[in-house]
């Protein structure tokens, strides 16, 4: 059985003639979206390369879309890992993090 296929959470934007919101999407797995949110919050405390990319994203962006950027980092680590059937070696990680 294959790894499924991602999509990502992309932004809706609503339109008329004069006025463009580009809103969040909410059609997705509540439960799937909630424990990625608090799996990305939790890899703050513990793993320091998830800091230092934090660190790296809130120099521009909001908490929230940091703690997005997080997830979509340790999400893209999930699939590789699932697509090589490998197991999580922090160590290969902590070697990425810049001084």
């Amino acid at each position: 059985m294959g790894v499924p296929e991602m999509a990502p959470q992309t932004p809706v934007t609503r339109q008329s003639g004069k006025h463009a919101v580009v809103l969040m999407r909410y059609a997705c797995n509540h439960r799937l979206r909630n424990a990625v949110y608090h799996w990305a919050l939790n890899s703050l405390r513990r793993d320091a390369a998830c800091r230092a990319h934090y660190a790296r994203l809130r120099q521009r962006h909001t908490h929230a879309r940091a703690l997005r950027g997080v997830a979509d980092r340790l999400l893209r680590i999930l699939i590789a890992m699932l697509t090589a059937g490998t197991l999580y070696d922090p160590a290969r990680h902590a070697a990425k993090i810049p001084a």
